[in-house]
């Protein structure tokens, strides 16, 4: 805890590693200004640096480039892996984890220890790795790295310790889980296939134990070649060469028969009896041409062969469509009997799974449902039903449904907003969905006791808004709304929209939303904004459009006597941007010049009809700039409203406009210069700003290392001298301003504050930031009255208030003399299509958080928190003097910065271009908090990284995914009790009784002894160069959950070290042992493995 207190005598201090009696502060000309009366601040600061840690929460959408899937039928959990090396697991909703492989390598498969809590990853980097799922955070065991053949796939039986792993080479290799080191015990391709075979077989692409015999170990190569290799008698029991490549095998669950899918198209069964040719061929999509040829088929990349009691079995495959059908969609097959129905998909399949009743491979299967994995969606298809239908996804997967182009978090809304949003978005859901619950129910999941309120915003390319509940660390979408619906459709390859934005012309830019008043307010790529109110009614509404014209003519050049004349604010001055009003005059008659040069035309056309709106956000007013002589409007750079005060401003580069939206008019369009009046710190003259259009393709995507110059400007726009580089320092010398006077607006906030240093009590003002690090202050006069307001102007008047700071200005923030947030000023929401009530007169009802409402003991006046791109300063007004400044960054810039609310007080967050996250005290501006979190690879994090109150963030970690991280010490402690428990302790199901007889004649498979095979006794030791063991970073949280499990399962083999290296006694001691050998664990791993060689699992 700090407590400090400052006399205002003239003389600016900074916070520590800031520079004192820096020029910079103060007023326009870069001295410190005296404040007129010494007053004292006493402001009890309770931030320190141990609130605050830095931590990832949770990910929610779908995984970006999913590559592999998993499911355990057991405990019902599922798991993706990525092309990045991520690791999503599923269970019951609310049971969502993400795991990262810090190599980063691509997944290629996914293999659960059913039951067991553990999972096994094979990356693309010839690495397996062992994950605990036992604790909230999952964490790798074991990795082994194989270091002269590469891995292709990889088989663990249900209930086995010993993993066979396939290699490009042909060779098979068996790994042992526990203390994850390779048997001496090869399967090397020379002996599988016969001595006279001249050519190679190929990769390993599938491995299988014989759900008749454990012992057999079938093996399936790239180039058609089978092999059932009798793992005792080390020599295959049969070869197959087929002349078609081979993609999958699976086996009837009676071991007497397996099915093949093929590169042609073709299915074919195999008999044990006679395997010298297949027992039957089929192309299921290939039909016969009238030359008697079968259609060329593609090939079928998988196919699971799944048995019933009461019918037919059912073959499943992807793939295997016809190839003269050009455009077919990707399709799943599902052949049940004679029945043949093929569910056509969105996007390629990238693996499926049959999801059967029992874990056991020589059961009848009974298949209810079959998961598919898509490239960008996760569809479940449920299989009990004749039609097959779909379940409703209770995960949020369709984030990236249309491109999301930028967010909004809000930690702390009102109670109430959540269950209306929710009850008019559930009126238009969609429906035909399976009526039985989500199969994937794995884990536990309970409400945490740290929760309220949050709602995440995201906007999309194709215009959609969508509004998601995001409390407690969950996802659940509830209102979605088109901004495209106030827009006639432009037509295909004409109108203006095609030559301003070749694709997506209603893309949003950015949003503005008043939870408390429910006013809503969007930005749009095509410079236009819309905005929206809030009603549980629907209603007949005609829309209305303003067009402002907010660029500089081609002839504006003024004098220096005229740049001191402080033209009227109330009155645009002769060079200033026109507005123009299209429900007062609609059409300017000379929008197109006799040469056919566009002129005031906007880039979308407003429905001119009434039209019909739901219940929910209803558009209140579209606001579009207009084509100035054949150059298309610059993108709107900063957006404010204010509900109180009924007023939104805007800026882009050219300057800044203010909209009456209670009045619908324009009060103010003017360029930035103009804003200035005399007090322009840079005496600059006028003159025409170079014409160069910006591209705006490249918003919407959003890919993988975009650094696009153009988002970047969308984001922070400067001047155009900026270049594509996020690292290059970037100076605001008169220099540079000479060269270019073209000034964007960065940042605009309504509030009460002192517009003037005379001012004895706050008044409605504007404070706009811009570009070249100014600050303005516009105080405003707005009647009070109701009926006076909506009928008076409200005028806007000069003010000679002008701060400065190093780099572009990207927030403000008020603060009363207690330090306390002052909120802005807002009007409480009422339905405006509600039905009228005679008795009750409807007023509008405003709220103000006045400055000097709390500060009788230190007098009026209040701080402004400024933020740039390189530094923070907090000014008290209405004196302007700096009390303090801190410069957070010379070698990188700020790309977010928000003041929040964190443990009952205020901080600043920023977020840097170099990937830093720092947080800094108010109003001292000491830093808290500096973590190298997150390097900044590509603009998409940039445009959607979000601080909020309560020491949460979000931002896009890829195209599809949204990550939240808290930088509070307070919610990482609590975080543990907030993640979902992803095992929960179950008693694997018993295996049916196969009868005296079956037993018999069935073969010896439950007295097959892996053990005796490929222990070391038996098999010796591999070659160490094959492969090497890496101890993994499990954490010991993860091996005192895995050492306290039940008694026999592998966790506890792989648990139980003894610490002094000591072997191991009777069971008693070992269990005493287990907690305090936990620790030890990594390091000694290896031993393990030499102590216990000679030991089955199931002794320990």
């Amino acid at each position: 805890m700090k407590k400090f207190r400052k006399v205002l005598d003239g003389l600016t201090t900074s916070s520590p590693g800031a520079t004192v009696g820096s020029p910079s502060c103060g007023s326009a000309a870069g001295t410190p200004t005296a404040a007129p009366t010494p007053k004292e601040i006493d402001v009890q600061e309770t931030l320190v640096s141990e609130n605050f840690q830095l931590c990832k929460t949770v990910r929610h959408g779908f995984p970006y480039q999913p590559t592999a899937l998993a499911f355990d039928p057991v405990q019902k959990i599922l798991a993706i892996g990525s092309r990045s090396g991520g690791v999503r697991i599923l269970g019951r909703p609310g049971v969502d984890c993400y795991c990262q492989h810090e190599s980063g390598a691509a997944v290629l498969q996914l293999q659960f220890l059913i039951n067991e809590g553990a999972l096994v990853s094979a990356c693309a980097d010839d690495t397996l790795h062992l994950w605990n799922l036992r604790q909230r955070r999952p964490a790798i065991l074991h990795s082994l790295k194989f270091n002269r053949e590469r891995i292709t796939f990889c088989h663990l039986p249900f209930q086995s310790k010993w993993l066979y792993v396939g290699t490009e080479r042909g060779n098979t290799h068996i790994v042992n889980i526990e203390s994850f080191v390779l048997s001496g015990y090869v399967i090397m391709w020379n002996k599988a296939i016969e001595l006279s075979t001249k050519t190679h077989p190929g990769p390993v692409v599938h491995l299988s134990d014989s759900p008749k015999d454990e012992g057999k170990l079938l093996i399936g190569f790239e180039s058609g070649t089978i092999v059932q290799w009798d793992l005792r008698g080390k020599k295959a029991d049969f070869r197959i060469y087929y002349d078609e490549a081979i993609h999958s095998v699976s086996w009837h669950h009676e071991g007497k028969q397996f099915m093949c899918s093929h590169s042609d198209g073709s299915l074919t069964l195999w008999n044990l009896r006679n395997t010298t040719k297949p027992f039957q061929v089929t192309f299921p999509h290939g039909k016969i041409q009238k030359d008697a040829r079968k259609e060329s088929c593609k090939p079928i990349l998988k196919v699971e062969y799944k048995t019933c009691r009461n019918s037919e079995p059912f073959v499943i495959f992807s793939g295997g469509l016809s190839y003269d059908k050009a455009g077919r969609r990707p399709a799943l097959t599902i052949m049940h009997g004679k029945a043949i129905t093929v569910l056509e998909m969105d996007y390629p399949i990238v693996e499926f799974m049959v999801l059967c009743e029992t874990p056991y491979n020589n059961e009848v299967q009974e298949p209810y449902a079959v998961v598919v994995l898509l490239e960008k969606d996760l569809i479940v298809v449920d299989l009990t039903q004749s039609n097959y239908p779909v379940f409703e996804n209770p995960y949020p997967m369709d984030i990236h449904e249309s491109p999301v182009t930028c967010t909004a978090y809000f930690a702390d809304c009102p109670p109430d907003i959540i269950p209306i949003l929710y009850s008019i978005g559930a009126k238009h859901k969609k429906t035909g969905y399976s009526q039985k619950e989500w199969p994937i129910s794995g884990g536990t999941w309970t409400l945490g006791s740290h929760t309220y309120p949050e709602i995440i915003i995201t906007g999309h390319a194709d215009g959609s808004i969508k509004f998601w509940d995001a409390s407690a660390i969950t996802l659940q979408m509830l209102y979605k709304m088109k901004t495209s619906k106030v827009f006639e459709k432009p037509k295909p390859g004409e109108g203006r929209a095609a030559e301003l934005v070749e694709e997506d012309p209603f893309a949003i830019q950015m949003v503005s939303w008043c939870p408390q008043s429910r006013m809503f307010c969007v930005v749009g790529i095509s410079a236009h904004i819309i905005l929206y109110r809030f009603s549980k009614y629907d209603a007949n509404t005609q829309i209305v459009s303003l067009e402002v014209r907010l660029q500089c003519d081609s002839d504006d050049v003024i004098s220096p006597s005229e740049n001191e004349n402080n033209p009227s604010f109330s009155e645009p001055g002769s060079h200033s941007p026109q507005p123009h009003h299209q429900h007062q005059h609609p059409a300017s008659p000379g929008s197109r010049t006799p040469e056919g040069i566009k002129d005031s035309i906007p880039c979308l056309k407003v429905k001119d009809r009434a039209v019909r709106v739901p219940p929910g956000y209803q558009s209140e007013l579209v606001i579009q700039l207009l084509w100035v002589d054949g150059e298309p409007p610059q993108q709107i750079t900063s957006l404010d409203i204010n509900s109180a005060y009924g007023l939104l401003a805007f800026g882009n580069c050219y300057g800044l406009a203010v909209v009456d939206y209670l009045q619908k008019t324009v009060i103010l369009c003017m360029s930035t210069l103009d804003l200035y009046g005399s007090t322009d710190p840079y005496q600059r003259l006028t003159r025409s700003p170079r014409r160069n259009r910006q591209s705006t393709s490249g918003l919407t995507e959003l890919t993988d290392n975009q650094q696009s110059i153009d988002m970047e400007r969308n984001k922070s726009p400067t001047s155009e001298s900026r270049e594509n580089s996020f690292t290059r320092s970037r100076s605001s010398s008169v220099s540079s301003i000479d060269r270019d006077t073209k000034e964007a607006v960065t940042t605009l906030q309504f509030g009460e504050s002192y517009g003037r240093k005379n001012d004895v009590l706050p008044t409605p003002c504007l404070w706009v930031g811009t570009s070249l690090g100014v600050v303005l202050l516009i105080p405003m006069s707005i009647p009070t009255d109701q009926e006076e307001r909506m009928e008076e102007p409200v005028t806007m008047g000069v003010s000679g208030a002008v701060l400065m700071l190093k780099g572009s200005v990207l927030r403000f923030s008020f603060l009363d003399c207690m330090g306390a947030l002052i909120q802005p000023p807002y009007e409480v929401w009422r339905d405006h299509n509600a039905p009228e009530d005679p008795d009750r007169l409807r007023r509008r009802k405003l709220v103000h958080f006045s400055p000097s409402s709390s500060q009788d003991a230190c007098g009026d006046g209040h701080l402004a928190v400024v933020c740039s791109e390189r530094q923070a300063k907090v000014f008290l007004m209405p004196s302007q003097s700096c009390l303090f400044v801190h410069n957070i960054t010379e070698s990188s810039f700020v790309l977010r910065a928000d003041v929040v609310s964190v443990c009952n007080s205020v901080c600043l967050a920023c977020f840097c271009a170099n990937g830093h996250v720092m947080t800094l005290s108010l109003p001292s501006l000491r830093p808290l908090m500096d973590v190298n979190y997150l390097p900044l690879t590509d603009m998409r994090i940039a445009r959607t990284f979000y601080f909020t109150n309560g020491g949460q963030a979000l931002y896009l970690s890829s195209p599809t995914e949204v990550q939240r991280i808290t930088y509070s010490q307070e919610m990482c402690d609590n975080l543990q009790e907030m993640l979902g428990e992803l095992f929960t302790p179950i008693e694997t199901p018993e295996a049916q009784n196969r009868g005296f007889l079956k037993g018999f004649f069935g073969g010896n498979a439950h007295t097959f002894d892996r053990e005796e095979l490929f222990g070391e006794a038996a098999a010796g030791k591999a070659s160490r160069s094959l492969a090497q063991h890496i101890p993994g970073q499990g954490g010991v949280e993860g091996m005192k959950v895995a050492a306290s499990g039940v008694v026999g399962e592998l966790a506890r083999a792989r648990i139980a070290l003894d610490e002094r290296g000591q072997r191991l006694g009777e069971l008693e001691e070992r269990t005493a042992l287990m907690m305090t050998s936990a620790e030890a664990f990594s390091k000694h791993a290896h031993e393990l493995m030499l102590k216990c060689k000679d030991k089955k699992w199931y002794q320990f």
